[in-house]
């Protein structure tokens, strides 16, 4: 559809807000059409807002990523996640409430409190919607979410077989003011290649370290150097626990390896370049509940 006197351009933030692990992060990617958040089966994987930009004919709208709101928050790592994802609740134009087919917590119920609270017009997206079976089990869900507030309209989808996302899409579409582009044509996001290599990083870590050290890892791309053909890349993994060390490193330093390994694999196609990548892994006692460590590592 081309814009015109009677259907003018359209543009916009939309933030898409919710309960940890509910899918926020695959639903953004699915939204923009490539992987911009890193994605794994542990709640509050996502620590930054991450902004994925589709722009078509008729709209641009830029999707914000956020941490979970959560309960808690007792470290400062958790309280700055927090912030991070109220603050583009506030900011944005319309706010999706990104919920779980069939799940309503009293998490859910407190960042519906939040969107109320803001005032903000709000989507209610319904994700995973693929795990329903029958499907028939979703009409009464969808009348609940329905009754809870105001919402524009209840969209369900899913965001990992990326099933009625043109449909929400739309939805986001229609309810953005009309208003020029806010960023050119191609452009996908406003982070830097060094954040998303960190990030890929700190993906196949989580991964490949699934519960053995819970939260307190950090990546930091330490430097860039291009060269013959290719990206060479030296990054330093952050643990807050000497003993954590070795377990990341592993026996030999076989598991760093792994994880190297797949980081370089993931970014050569991400980035559309070759990586050399070296990692070391650092001890930075207590980062996760140092406020400096967190301005320095860019988590506050």
């Amino acid at each position: 559809m081309t814009p015109s006197a009677d259907t003018p351009y359209r543009s916009g933030f939309a933030a898409l807000v919710g309960r940890p692990n509910v899918g926020k992060s695959t639903l953004l990617n699915a939204l923009v059409g490539t992987k911009l958040s890193i994605v794994t089966p542990r709640p509050q994987t996502t620590r930054h807002r991450i902004l994925g930009i589709y722009t078509s004919d008729a709209v641009q709208i830029a999707f914000v990523d956020t941490p979970g709101l959560h309960d808690a928050a007792s470290r400062a790592l958790n309280k700055a996640m927090n912030r991070t994802a109220a603050a583009a609740l506030e900011d944005a134009d319309i706010v999706v409430l990104v919920a779980e087919a069939l799940k309503w917590t009293a998490e859910d119920e407190a960042v519906l409190r939040r969107i109320a609270r803001a005032g903000r017009a709000a989507i209610a997206c319904i994700n995973k919607v693929d795990t329903v079976r029958p499907r028939a089990r979703l009409l009464p869900y969808l009348a609940e979410m329905a009754a809870r507030h105001p919402f524009l309209e209840v969209v369900p989808v899913s965001a990992l077989k990326a099933d009625n996302i043109e449909a929400l899409r739309g939805s986001i579409a229609r309810h953005l003011p009309p208003a020029p582009k806010m960023f050119p044509d191609g452009e996908l996001t406003d982070r830097s290649v060094r954040f998303r290599i960190a990030e890929a990083i700190r993906e196949k870590l989580t991964l490949e370290l699934n519960q053995e050290v819970p939260y307190g890892i950090a990546v930091e791309v330490e430097k860039m150097e291009e060269g013959e053909g290719q990206l060479g890349v030296d990054a330093a993994i952050w643990v807050d626990r000497e003993g954590q060390k070795p377990i990341v490193i592993g026996a030999k330093g076989e598991r760093l390896k792994r994880v190297g390994r797949a980081a370089r694999l993931a970014l050569n196609e991400q980035l559309g370049a070759r990586l050399h990548l070296n990692l070391w892994v650092k001890v930075r006692e207590n980062w996760a509940d140092n406020a400096r460590a967190l301005k320095e590592l860019g988590l506050e």
